[in-house]
């Protein structure tokens, strides 16, 4: 199988797999943006889809301690992929409407507790309606599983291990730039900057302007000149664990595997005893 049709897939490949002899679970997983309070709930769906909450099944409540979105619990995240119905004999699709911003953060905590098979609708649900493929109004509801879930199936690097990282290896800061470079905030808003050693990456750029990603060519040549060369350990943050989990995805589709920080910069500044580097170099 291509190596991005292990992370990726088409709408026309989704819907050929919906068809098949062995239909996917597919996720929609959805969200109210926390930045502009748009819900992406809008009566549309994936033929076959059950409903997901970006914010609460795939996180646990925030702290100072572990930062804005910790990992869920492998407790209350096996109830939820019980409810969804998941079985590990299915490839698992998962999709939202917000340039799988939401859909690979669930793309990877599924992958971290244990599902083999768990691709991404690449473009989402938009990809989906311009492709003019068929809809329904409502999710589906799936007889309960009895699915059991273990947690740590993803590589992952603590606040401890970032410094080394950055040394050994290559560590990229998947956020937008200004958040990168640093700078004055307003009051009550987090520190800005970076983990010294950290390169710019931001994960819009894997993207193309409709929103599914760049093709495989443009994506390995980005990351090239960040310097991923497929032999040195790689490892990416971001504010909270949602664009880190965004870029792993990206990498994933051009075979580079790569280990998240999953408190990212949320919890890094959380202990004031941690280095902040300002500027617009590692």
């Amino acid at each position: 199988m291509e190596t991005r049709r292990k992370a990726l897939l088409t709408a026309q490949e989704l819907d050929a797999m919906i068809r098949g002899d062995a239909p996917p679970h597919i996720i929609a997983v959805q969200s109210v943006n926390p930045y502009t309070g748009v819900d992406s709930r809008n009566g549309i769906y994936v033929p076959g889809a059950v409903e997901a909450e970006a914010y609460t099944d795939f996180q646990a409540p925030g702290s100072e301690e572990k930062g804005n979105r910790p990992l869920p619990s492998i407790a209350s995240l096996q109830d939820a992929a019980r409810r969804w119905g998941l079985t590990q004999d299915r490839c698992i699709v998962v999709y939202d409407a917000d340039r799988a911003m939401t859909a690979a953060r669930a793309w990877w905590v599924l992958k971290w507790a244990g599902f083999k098979d768990v691709r991404v609708l690449d473009g989402g649900l938009p990809a989906w309606l311009t492709a003019g493929l068929s809809v329904v109004n409502a999710p589906e509801t799936k007889a309960e599983t009895d699915i059991v879930l273990t947690a740590g199936q993803m590589r992952t690097f603590s606040a401890d291990e970032a410094l080394a990282l950055a040394q050994s290896g290559v560590l990229l800061d998947a956020r937008i730039r200004p958040n990168y470079i640093g700078g004055a905030v307003e009051g009550g808003d987090p520190k800005r900057g970076h983990i010294p050693g950290a390169i710019s990456a931001p994960t819009l750029d894997t993207l193309t302007d409709p929103g599914p990603f760049t093709d495989s060519v443009t994506l390995r040549e980005l990351f090239s000149g960040l310097g991923v060369d497929g032999k040195k350990p790689v490892g990416v943050y971001c504010g909270a664990g949602m664009s880190a989990a965004h870029e792993v995805l990206a990498l994933a589709a051009v075979g580079i595997e790569a280990a998240m920080y999953p408190g990212s910069w949320s919890q890094w500044i959380g202990d004031p005893n941690r280095p902040v580097k300002r500027g617009p170099h590692p």
